[in-house]
C-alpha cells in the first residue's frame, strides 16, 4: 500500500531521536508516533512518553500542529508516571500542561491511565473497539487488543500502518504475566482481532526489539513465533 501525499506519519525512537540523555528511554526504546494531514496541519502524537516538549518542536519544524493523543496502554513508558517505582517518566500530564488536546484511550484503561499519570478521567476521550478518530481527513482505526492490559489497543492507520504498542512486535508479542495481563486474549487479540488488519498493511510496534523498525503483517506473520500454535492449546502451552 503506498502513502497517500497528505498522510504525515513520523516514528521516533526515544533515546535517540528525542530524549537523547534519557538513560531510561535508552533503555526502554520506546517508539513514539507522530500522524497527521498535511493538508490541513493537524497531527496527532502516539504514546508520548518521555520529552512531549521534543515531539511538539518537531511537528512544528513540519509545519503541523497538534489536535490530539493516543495511548496504546497505560503502562509509564508509553504515557509517563512512576516505572514501577525505579524512575519518574514524563508523559500526557506534562503534555497537557504545554497544549490542551483530548487523549484518545480505550474505555477499559481510563481509570488506570489516571491512576498512573493523574491525568482526570474527564479530561480522557474513552473509546470502544471500532472507533474511528479522525485527524484532518486521515482516519485512525481503534483495535482493542487486550492481552498486555485489558485496555491494549492498537491503531490502523488510513488502513495502511498499523501502530501496535506492546501488542504485538516484530519477533514477539509483549508481556501476558504482568498485572491485568491475559495470556488466553492476547492469543484472540493476535489471532482474531488483528485478523482485519491486512497482509500488505505495515507493523510499527512500540518498542525497537528487532533489528528493523517496522516490517509487513505478511512478513510478520511468517516469520514471528508468535503466529505458529494453531490452538489456544497449542499457545497455552508455548507463551502462558
Amino acid at each position: 500500500m503506498a502513502d497517500t501525499p497528505r498522510l504525515y506519519f513520523r516514528q521516533i525512537l526515544a533515546g535517540m531521536d528525542i530524549a537523547e540523555d534519557d538513560p531510561v528511554a535508552q533503555q526502554m526504546v520506546n517508539f513514539v508516533y507522530l500522524i497527521g494531514d498535511r493538508e490541513t496541519g493537524e497531527a496527532v502524537v502516539i504514546d508520548p512518553a518521555y520529552d512531549p516538549q521534543a515531539m511538539l518542536d518537531i511537528l512544528e519544524a513540519d509545519g503541523m500542529r497538534l489536535t490530539g493523543a493516543l495511548a496504546t496502554h497505560y503502562h509509564a513508558d508509553h504515557v509517563g508516571g512512576s516505572l514501577g517505582g525505579m524512575a519518574q517518566i514524563t508523559g500526557i500530564a506534562e503534555l497537557l500542561e504545554l497544549v490542551q488536546v483530548p487523549i484518545h484511550v480505550q474505555a477499559t484503561e481510563a481509570e488506570w491511565i489516571n491512576k498512573g499519570t493523574g491525568v482526570p478521567i474527564d479530561h480522557l476521550a474513552s473509546h470502544s473497539s471500532g472507533d474511528t478518530v479522525m485527524v484532518g481527513e486521515i482516519p485512525i482505526t481503534l483495535i482493542h487488543t487486550p492481552g498486555h492490559t485489558p485496555g491494549s489497543q492498537c491503531f490502523l492507520v488510513d488502513g495502511k500502518k498499523l501502530v501496535s504498542g506492546d501488542t504485538l512486535f516484530l519477533n514477539g508479542c509483549g508481556r501476558t504475566d504482568l498485572p491485568g495481563s491475559d495470556p488466553e486474549e492476547m492469543y484472540r487479540s493476535l489471532t482474531q482481532r488483528l485478523a482485519q488488519v491486512p497482509d500488505d498493511a505495515v507493523l510499527y510496534p512500540g518498542h525497537l526489539y528487532s533489528e528493523k523498525p517496522s516490517a509487513s503483517m505478511a512478513e510478520t506473520r511468517q516469520r514471528n513465533v508468535v503466529f505458529r500454535p494453531d490452538s489456544l492449546e497449542q499457545w497455552m502451552m508455548m507463551f502462558s
